[in-house]
């Protein structure tokens, strides 16, 4: 029963994972133009696309939930798509539905490039900061005293907050904001631990190379003094014959 239950769920996941990941790419597009288009005549048409992909996470998790056999575990596995999927029914937390899109984003292309960890942590970090530009745009535009309205200051904001300098002259004022800020600083944290761990596991990985040529060439070495020895010797016992 538990192998038949996990067996589900894997061909679940596959089924999906190119529809969920094609709905991801559709849910950014259509959110990056409802807020960088803020007076769009589509707005609406907008908001109603937004909420039918919601609804398919939504709907996708209750079934991946259904079919897993230990719930506990998979709740807790999952923390970050049940918040995505549970929050943003309040109004004032309707940013965090792109942690969605960052997940299942990443669960798609992260097996596919880690041989190539640089580009795969270039891609999650340019992915994070354009959500969460829009994301405390999309919240601080319009509140009073706010310093974040245009894009540019969203993008010069979230790269002072990730990059962890905080120059302090664009910061969130709204709850919502605030919210992305705090999220965005453990991820950009995060992110520079990653950057930091990959540039020291590869030059570990080069001394360990030089290391490696230098043993195979005293082995080398080794070999052909052997040989020498045992031609010398060879020589010698002709010689003599």
């Amino acid at each position: 029963m538990l192998v038949a239950g996990e067996a589900r769920l894997e061909r679940w996941e596959r089924k999906v994972e190119w529809p969920l990941t094609a709905l991801a790419v559709l849910f950014l597009v259509a959110y990056a133009w409802q807020v960088l288009d803020d007076h769009a005549a589509l707005h609406l048409p907008l908001e109603v696309v937004l909420w039918l992909v919601w609804g398919v996470f939504a709907a996708d998790y209750v079934i991946r939930f259904s079919f897993a056999v230990d719930k506990f575990r998979f709740i807790r596995t999952h923390l970050f798509e049940l918040a995505a999927v549970v929050l943003p029914m309040i109004r004032q937390l309707r940013v965090l539905r792109l942690i969605t899109v960052i997940t299942l984003l990443n669960k798609k292309f992260q097996h596919k490039i880690r041989q190539r960890v640089s580009i795969y942590v270039a891609g999650v970090t340019i992915i994070v900061g354009f959500c969460a530009s829009l994301a405390v745009l999309d919240a601080e535009r319009h509140a009073e005293n706010a310093s974040i309205t245009t894009f540019g200051d969203a993008l010069w904001w979230t790269l002072t907050t990730m990059s962890t300098v905080g120059y302090g002259d664009r910061y969130p004022v709204t709850a919502e904001g605030r919210m992305v800020a705090g999220l965005l600083m453990v991820g950009g944290i995060a992110l520079l631990g990653v950057i930091t761990g990959t540039i020291a596991s590869w030059l570990v990985e080069k001394l360990r190379g030089v290391e490696e040529a230098e043993l195979e060439t005293a082995q080398e070495l080794r070999s052909l003094r052997a040989e020498i020895a045992e031609l010398r010797a060879q020589l010698g016992a002709r010689s003599e014959g």
